[in-house]
């Protein structure tokens, strides 16, 4: 049994307790909030204690902590949690520094702890499909990968402000799944982007409307498209093209009904949130986190998929900044 100490009980703290409470392999101990409201109830939810972060990082009733605070607050969790032994679950990104992401590398292998980094697309079971079936040859060698990733509306301006900007809060995600599905790292990355959705977003020195293409040492390319707006809902797609064929994963809608009339045909739309959209990655990432504690197994993806995925969201920005390609370190 893993024991699990819970570090912000936001939403993704919440979802996450609810994949821990089904679990007959993990318990939730203790949780913890900056807001002690939301500490309190979702410690009652989950008959778990109510601690402090630091309590519970001290805490030798507890083997992993879940890190869903803000990311500000994850270099200095990270560090203690890797020195007072504990295997660390940190969601996206680890830090917006990538020398600060190198740092807590040096502080993970010391310890000799496990590190997750939370990319929880890695095991959408539509997406990791597609993943398995390149990686048995269904298509031949992988040559052009598209990824569409739009959001319903914009988060408020307050969050813009500091989310570190679209490639290192949204597009993060995609640089990642490029990785995942390349099979390989990009070398060069060259990036556009507009402010079309909210002038605030604009004023506030970030982008809503980005493209990126990235293209690998060998000459393999993935193009990215993000946007902050969807009237017609979450558009997570994904297209794979090779030597041998093409495999695509479309969006999941809220339901597989389709209503024919004389004006043709029409579906339902899609799930409208990440939360909606995701929830069995979600599930499927923390089993797996738990699963690699228990078998003391490198748990993937690692810390150093979270530098590599900061290091593309860098020049990406970068790259928009001076409007030139920028070879990626």
């Amino acid at each position: 049994m893993i024991r699990i100490g819970l570090l912000g009980c936001g939403r993704i703290g919440q979802v996450h307790a609810r994949t821990l409470r089904s679990m007959d392999t993990a318990t939730v101990v203790a949780v913890s909030d900056f807001y002690p409201e939301a500490a309190e109830k979702l410690a009652k939810t989950c008959d778990a204690d109510m601690r402090t972060t630091d309590e519970i990082i001290a805490s030798q009733d507890i083997d992993a902590v879940v890190v869903g605070t803000p990311t500000d607050t994850h270099f200095d969790i990270i560090k203690a949690a890797a020195k007072a032994g504990k295997a660390i679950f940190c969601e996206k990104p680890v830090d917006m520094s990538a020398d600060n992401i190198r740092k807590l590398i040096g502080h993970v292998e010391t310890a000799g702890v496990a590190f997750f980094t939370a990319f929880n697309r890695r095991f959408d079971p539509n997406f990791a499909n597609v993943q398995k079936r390149i990686v048995a040859g269904e298509i031949g060698s992988v040559e052009i990968v598209t990824i569409m990733s739009r959001d319903p509306s914009p988060p408020p301006i307050s969050y813009i402000k500091s989310s570190g900007g679209i490639f290192r809060d949204m597009m993060i995600h995609d640089f990642d799944m490029a990785r995942f599905l390349l099979g390989e790292d990009p070398v060069s990355v060259f990036a556009v982007g507009a402010s079309l959705v909210d002038p605030e977003i604009g004023e506030a020195g970030d982008v809503d409307t980005a493209a990126v293409t990235l293209t690998t040492a060998s000459g393999k390319i993935c193009q990215i498209s993000n946007s902050r707006r969807a009237t017609y809902g979450y558009d997570q797609r994904i297209e794979v093209h090779g030597s041998g064929g093409m495999l695509r994963a479309a969006n999941v809608l809220e339901n597989t009904v389709d209503l024919a009339t004389a004006d043709g045909f029409r579906t339902a739309t899609t799930m409208n949130f990440f939360l909606e959209r995701y929830e069995a990655a979600y599930a499927i990432e923390m089993q797996s986190f738990v699963a690699h504690l228990l078998d003391n197994t490198v748990a993937i993806p690692t810390i150093e998929d979270g530098l590599q995925a900061q290091v593309i969201a860098d020049a990406a920005a970068k790259s928009l900044e001076q409007g030139v390609p920028i070879s990626i370190d």
